[in-house]
């Protein structure tokens, strides 16, 4: 059996380099999306199932495969002059194999490789439609104090974005009181308010997006091509999670987006057209089983 601190500090180095907005780790998640239709006419959905799977590795040492599916639905009410239906739907689907070393009793070097399956998926797969993440960091914990903490320090390298260099990955959680937590971070900083240890309430900064190449590309009004479809959006929620049963949980969050910015772009990643630049609701809810 797999030990359970081991089993966690992996686990949330994932959450840390994928973006998936947990509080604890997960052995599954369902999740559902919306940010209700804006003053741009565009609408979003997305279903969200992560599963992770943990193998013993000699004594110290730990390997995680792990899995990320997102169902992503997209609706374009403007009238435009290309065909929308395009990018109506697209998908993003990550394998995580990850492996932890254990260097002493608070450190551990973790490495990630994600295979990307990022499309429309309108034909068969195609060579744009594959991508790679690769992640190293380490991970400083320690559980059993007054204010525990976490830390992940670490580099990604993402070959689906514009200027492709390694990026610094960085979390840092303290629990500094019985009923308070904060998390700073990239891709989301928090702030937890413990009603009870089944009753928490949440605070969040995120950072969002997505990227997906469009199989049949598009010649534009404006004279450009569009080969992909991308989105960045900052956001600000309010969420409450409550324990339902041993190590299961129901959570829901509402909010808004400081910014949002939705384009088509083209081979070379450029902006070929702004679909979407104006703010938006934001709704977010679903049931986990954690560790």
């Amino acid at each position: 059996m797999i030990n359970k601190r081991i089993w966690s500090t992996v686990i949330i180095f994932l959450i840390t380099i994928s973006g998936i907005n947990a509080q604890t780790p997960d052995v599954f998640r369902l999740e559902y999306m919306s940010m209700p239709k804006n003053k741009d006419e565009v609408a979003l959905t997305r279903l969200k199932i992560v599963a992770n799977v943990p193998i013993k590795v000699g004594k110290e040492d730990n390997f995680i495969i792990g899995g990320e599916y997102n169902k992503f639905a997209y609706v374009l009410d403007q009238e435009v002059a290309f065909d929308k239906d395009v990018f109506k739907d697209f998908h993003v689907i990550d394998l995580n194999l990850a492996y932890m070393y254990r260097y002493n009793e608070d450190w551990r070097f973790i490495g990630v490789v994600t295979p990307r399956i990022s499309s429309t998926l309108n034909e068969p797969l195609q060579k744009n439609d594959i991508a790679m993440n690769v992640t190293v960091g380490v991970l400083k914990e320690k559980k059993n104090v007054e204010k525990p903490t976490r830390l992940v320090l670490g580099l990604s390298y993402n070959s689906t974005v514009a200027f492709r260099i390694p990026l610094p990955v960085l979390y840092f959680e303290k629990r500094f009181d019985p009923k308070w937590a904060y998390v700073i971070g990239a891709p989301k900083s928090a702030l937890k308010f413990y009603r009870t240890e089944k009753s928490v309430f949440q605070t969040e900064f995120i950072l969002d997006g997505y990227y997906a190449n469009l199989q049949n590309n598009m010649l534009l009004p404006n004279g450009n091509s569009a080969a992909a479809i991308s989105s960045s959006a900052a956001l600000i929620t309010l969420g409450y999670q409550h324990t339902i049963a041993k190590n299961m949980f129901v959570y829901g969050f509402m909010g808004h987006t400081l910014f949002n910015n939705g384009v088509l772009r083209n081979e070379e990643r450029k902006e070929s057209i702004i679909l979407n630049n104006e703010s938006s609701f934001y709704f977010r809810t679903g049931f986990r089983i954690g560790l």
